[in-house]
Parts: structure tokens; sequence; C-alpha cells
């Protein structure tokens, strides 16, 4: 489980470069990052928007978190009187200052605790000087691993461009595939009030012919009737009358 003392390093933690931060600034989107990390990062991203929420930030210059920077300064300060007052820790059995370092129990010891039995013949050094020592051992060790995280970094950021670049993309692509079935749609739509007409059209051109046709067809038919009720009234008429009207000799 982690320590109090490590929680409060993760919340007073810039992340970018997960160290404490350094004369912070606050985003719209309540995000705060060290001033100097948040314009690099602007810089290689080529826009301004938060590391984290990928929000983008309408101010080119964020204000600069007071609250969070006084209680950064406060926590260092803190740290550090711990660091010098750990430096001075005293033997639990002399109460002297450990000074000494046994290198074959690889505990630090204090100048009494060197006449002990305890650590007869044992070699001894300097506090101050083995703690230099692997001191620059992590150092050397740090180094190749401070490389490899900033280029790791330096991979991601590639990462996150190519990914936006892929997210601009497709919204593009999907701009222009809606216009076009738009552009398609409303040739569809006039091309089917243009069939509807020109079908209209033909429609009325031939009920045109057809009705001429029938006015001519129904001039003949009341033609034909005529005579027929001629006809008929002639063969309804008494023989003499029949034959003088008809003319037959």
């Amino acid at each position: 489980m982690a320590s109090g003392s490590s929680l409060l390093d993760e919340e007073l933690s810039c992340p970018v470069c997960a160290e404490i931060f350094r004369d912070p600034v606050l985003l719209s989107c309540s995000h705060s990052f060290c001033k100097a990390c948040l314009q690099q990062y602007w810089e290689h991203k080529g826009s301004r928007e938060c590391p984290v929420c990928r929000r983008r930030s309408s101010k080119e210059r964020p204000p600069c978190n007071l609250s969070l920077r006084n209680t950064c300064e406060a926590f260092l300060k803190e740290r550090s009187q711990r660091a010098k007052a750990g430096s001075e820790v005293f033997c639990s059995l002399h109460s002297e200052k450990l000074k000494l370092f046994c290198l074959v129990d690889q505990i630090p010891i204090c100048a009494i605790c060197q006449t002990a039995k305890q650590h007869e013949n044992h070699k001894m050094r300097p506090v101050q000087e083995v703690s230099e020592e692997y001191k620059k051992k992590l150092r050397t060790a740090l180094a190749p691993l401070q490389e490899k995280l900033k280029a790791f970094n330096a991979v991601k950021l590639v990462c996150d461009q190519r990914a936006e670049h892929i997210k601009n993309q497709v919204q593009h692509t999907e701009r222009r595939i809606k216009m076009e079935f738009k552009k398609l749609q409303q040739f569809l739509k006039d091309e089917e009030a243009a069939r509807i007409a020109a079908l209209r059209e033909e429609e009325e051109q031939k009920s045109q012919v057809m009705k001429e046709k029938i006015e001519k067809m129904t001039e003949v038919i009341s033609s034909l009737s005529e005579q027929i009720r001629a006809i008929e009234q002639e063969l309804g008429a008494e023989d003499v009358s029949f034959l003088q009207v008809s003319h037959v000799s």
C-alpha cells in the first residue's frame, strides 16, 4: 500500500514530466501542468489541447495555479528539511552521529560502534563517501532509464499525432460520403420529378388523341342511329305508304 507521502507525491506531480509541479498553470478543464511542460507539449502537438483529456484550450497563456504552486513549494521545503534531518540520524546505542559505514555488515555506524567486538576487523568507510559512490551508481543506472522514458514519450507523441490524423481523415471521409449521398438523393429526386412530368405529358397527349377519336366515333354512331331510325319508321308503315315512300316500282 502506498504511503501518505507517496500519495501526496502523486497528487503534486505533473502528468507530463512526473515531477513535482514547477510554476504550475491551470487549464479550463481543471488539469494543471508545469508551465514549461505544457508549452513544450503544445509545440510538439501543434495545437493547444490538454495532455490528459484532449480538451482544447481557448487561452494561449493559461493562468498560474497559485494555490498549487504554494503547496508544492511548501512540500519541497518540508521534504528538504526531512532529508537534512535524516542525514544526521544518531546511533540508537550510543546517541552518536552515524559517520561510518561498515562494508561487512552494510550498515552505518558511529565511532564508538567501530571499536565494538561486533565490528572488529571490519573495513569501514565514511558514510558520505559510500553514499556518494552509491549515488553515482544510481545516477549511472538512471541515465539510460531517462533516455528510454524520453524515447517512449517521443513515440507516444507520434502515436497520438497519428491517431489524431486518422480521426481527422475519418471525419473528412464521412463528411464527403454524406455530401455525395445528398447529391445522389437530390439527383434521384429530380429524375423522379422529370420522369413523372414526362409521363403526365404523355398521358395528356394520348388522352387528347383518344378524345378526338371518341368524338368522331360518336358522330358516326349518331349518324348511323338516325339512319336506322328512319329505316325502321319506313318498315313500320302500311304497304301502300311504304311503297309510295320507297318509290318501289
